[in-house]
């Protein structure tokens, strides 16, 4: 996944790659919405390993398509740094389950991973600094748009995992679901933003970011709003039209988030920016996993305070995005 949109981007022009990220965005909310069903008739035929080995011939299939359609992307004459990739791989790893020690109450531990980590850490940026192909191009962190993108994705994802993990214990502690019916309650999210990221093609190259991706936040928040406000004996109905409403602003909050990053990107960069969109995607569901799990933890009530954090978090980066706005009317001020 982290290749796609550097594919993506080399497939169609500037003018519609928006249209292009709308259309992956379709197809990842599909995959999404009928995995769960896949798996049920998966389960209905066979036993539960097949849930797994299903992926091999999948895998197969989309591997020869990809050979036979994927367009030939210009090649590093650069070998691989083997150092750099070692250094990078700890250095995730260590401050990740350095991180996820300190939540579950592993204070020394959690000290002693998170300072290798950060070793690691120091020990990779100094490894790369003078490198014009860097593994983990935080150089591209300096271009302002680039930079205020990748926040305001990492921010997004991070509401949105705080909503996604927490809302099966809600359905089944707040609202009294059985679990044979979450799954089915959730669903409409993946719905909400596979429809929307594929009606937002037509804007998102005609529209700016900010104006798009902060009201695809701010209609998230909402959605999770109506949802930590409805009381425990809400219909099916109350609660899936408002998890839809939620996914449908995710699904026109990336779109055009994810094409300012990649334009922002130099030419030939384009795998770098492809990398870091990965990056905030994955970074954010990591660090939503982890603040849901410290949720958990210290609160008696947390899974509706999951709920009002993720509309908490998904508001600030609303307000984030649309920061984006004023600050290019300032610099068209200046040069004016």
């Amino acid at each position: 996944m982290s290749v796609a949109i550097a594919l993506i981007r080399f497939i169609y022009p500037r003018e519609i790659l928006g249209k292009g990220l709308a259309l992956n965005g379709l197809i990842i909310g599909m995959g999404v919405a009928l995995g769960p069903t896949v798996g049920s008739l998966v389960m209905s035929v066979a036993n539960w390993p097949w849930i797994f080995w299903i992926n091999v011939p999948l895998g197969a299939v989309a591997l020869v398509m990809a050979s036979l359609a994927l367009p030939v992307t210009p090649r590093s004459e650069r070998s691989v740094d083997l150092a750099a990739i070692c250094l990078t791989v700890a250095a995730f790893t260590f401050t990740v389950i350095g991180i996820d020690d300190f939540v579950h109450g592993g204070l020394v531990s959690a000290v002693a991973l998170s300072a290798i980590g950060v070793v690691c850490w120091i020990a990779l940026l100094r490894h790369q600094r003078d490198s014009s192909e860097p593994v983990v191009p935080v150089d591209l962190l300096g271009v302002p748009s680039f930079l205020i993108a990748f926040i305001v994705g990492m921010t997004g994802f991070v509401a949105s995992n705080f909503f996604i993990i927490a809302m099966p214990f809600t359905l089944e502690t707040v609202f009294h679901r059985p679990v044979t019916v979450t799954g089915f309650l959730i669903t409409p999210w993946a719905v909400g933003v596979a429809i929307m990221s594929f009606l937002i093609g037509r804007w998102t190259d005609r529209i700016p970011a900010a104006l798009l991706s902060s009201l695809g936040l701010a209609v998230t928040g909402c959605g999770f709003a109506l949802l930590w406000m409805l009381p425990s004996d809400a219909s099916n109905f109350d609660i899936i039209w408002r998890t839809w409403l939620a996914g449908s602003g995710f699904g026109m909050f990336q779109p055009p988030n994810n094409r300012v990053m990649m334009l922002a990107a130099p030419r030939g960069r384009e795998g770098s920016a492809s990398g870091l969109v990965s990056v905030a995607r994955l970074g954010g569901q990591t660090l939503g996993a982890l603040l849901v799990a410290s949720v958990f933890r210290f609160s008696t009530h947390a899974s509706t305070l999951c709920l009002l954090c993720a509309m908490i978090i998904a508001w600030l980066g609303a307000g984030l995005s649309l920061g984006r706005s004023f600050r290019r009317r300032h610099r068209s001020g200046l040069h004016g």
